[in-house]
């Protein structure tokens, strides 16, 4: 069974960047898309940014591209997300899930790691 380990999360005030980092246990074919969630109080679970491990394709969703990059080192089986010019919106709960379809939707991963905090202050 894959499992995934969520750091790097903090606070920051607005503008600022903090990187995250997920490590995986391990890689198979259940976990060919590796991505990046976040939920905020309140709020449904949104899909920040994928990458396919093969060949590192990449998407983002609308609401961080351009700020954020999603990466990954695959000698030491981690994921990154490099998070830039942080808003206050962008405070949430930041889960790292492992799947294999390249999505943004939640109900496609079915490996969750078990979160790490971002809080942005204005």
């Amino acid at each position: 069974q894959v499992q995934l380990v969520e750091s790097g999360g903090g606070s920051v005030q607005a503008g600022g960047s903090l990187r995250l980092s997920c490590a995986v246990s391990a890689y198979t074919l259940s976990s060919a898309f590796v991505a990046w969630f976040r939920q905020a109080p309140g709020k449904e679970r949104e899909g920040v940014a994928v990458i396919y491990r093969g060949a590192g394709n990449t998407d983002y969703a609308d609401s961080v591209k351009g700020r954020f990059t999603i990466s990954q080192d695959n000698a030491k089986r981690t994921l990154y997300l490099e998070m830039n010019s942080l808003e206050p919106d962008d405070a949430a709960m930041y889960y790292c899930a492992a799947g294999s379809r390249r999505s943004l939707r939640q109900a496609d991963y079915n490996i969750w790691g078990q979160g790490t905090q971002v809080t942005v202050s204005s």
